[in-house]
């Protein structure tokens, strides 16, 4: 499973941004047609964020097109993918039936552009009152296709910022006005058997240290990731989705006990003073699966 720690935005207008963006140490850079360009500018923004796209890079590329609502998403999709392309985020999604539209468009151009079919990664962005509130019915989008085909949503994205302007939300520093809608996103996603989501930005650029506080609640909250919208969080926000020590330590002695526990027969064990059974085995499994990729990329 490719690492989805953090998602870089960089605005798709400014190549400068875009070109420091492609070479820093982010899982997946998210190339910006939506909030970071003026309307007068988004048709000219397309050629140059496909080009982008096009060129060498150590991390995934996305393309962030406008809303599905809008009149500008349809052409940002046309214009703008090919087979370089890893995948699409989506914002403002408030149903099943955008994830459907986009997820058709997208089958259509792999087949006019001989792509593989589901090769484009979706990641959907739940950030208005709509979305949240309906995020189990968008989630469910797989079960109520109209057609057969490889289905490309694994995860979804919070957006909070939008999410607090659409309900007039005024968030304080540590953000505990938006815990139930995180929670509401993060359960919805597993009921659907999906990843865990991505979290929103953190918009106080200069308080890293809020940044990690915010971080750790967001990876004890069930987020697999952070979306970034400054390069300097990027490497903070990878060492907090990377596994410390003593927690790798911890895993493989609970994988190793398991091991010899289920040779005898036994489906739970003692390690440091915890019983330790399928779901716990399952979790330290899933972190030395998650630093395994992390070594992998750095070789």
């Amino acid at each position: 499973m490719p690492l989805n720690r953090t998602f870089l935005f960089a605005p798709g207008n400014h190549p400068r941004r875009v070109e420091k963006a492609l070479s820093l140490d982010a899982d997946a850079v998210i190339l910006d047609l939506e909030d970071a360009v003026a309307a007068s500018d988004k048709a000219a923004a397309r050629k140059p964020v496909a080009e982008a796209l096009k060129g060498p890079r150590r991390c995934r590329g996305y393309v962030r097109p406008n809303a599905p609502s809008s009149p500008f998403c349809y052409r940002d999709l046309v214009e703008t993918i090919h087979e370089k392309v890893d995948g699409v985020v989506l914002p403002k999604v408030e149903s099943a039936a955008d994830l459907h539209a986009v997820d058709w468009l997208l089958a259509a151009l792999e087949r006019e552009r001989g792509i593989t079919e589901g090769a484009i990664d979706l990641i959907p962005m739940v950030e208005t009152a709509a979305g949240v509130a309906r995020v189990d019915r968008i989630l469910q989008a797989r079960s109520l296709r109209p057609y057969r085909a490889p289905w490309r949503v694994k995860r979804v994205a919070f957006g909070a910022g939008d999410y607090s302007l659409d309900v007039g939300l005024v968030p304080s520093h540590e953000e505990p006005e938006l815990a139930e809608a995180r929670a509401r996103v993060v359960l919805a996603s597993r009921a659907a058997g999906m990843e865990g989501p991505l979290d929103s930005p953190w918009f106080h650029l200069r308080d890293m240290e809020g940044l990690r506080r915010s971080l750790e609640r967001s990876r004890r909250g069930g987020f697999q990731g952070r979306l970034c919208v400054h390069p300097d969080q990027v490497p903070v926000a990878n060492d907090l989705f990377t596994p410390n020590a003593d927690e790798i330590a911890r895993a493989e002695r609970i994988v190793a006990a398991f091991r010899q526990a289920e040779a005898t027969g036994a489906a739970a064990v003692e390690v440091d003073g915890q019983m330790v059974d399928y779901p716990i085995v399952h979790r330290a499994r899933a972190l030395l699966e998650t630093l395994r990729e992390i070594r992998a990329r750095g070789a």
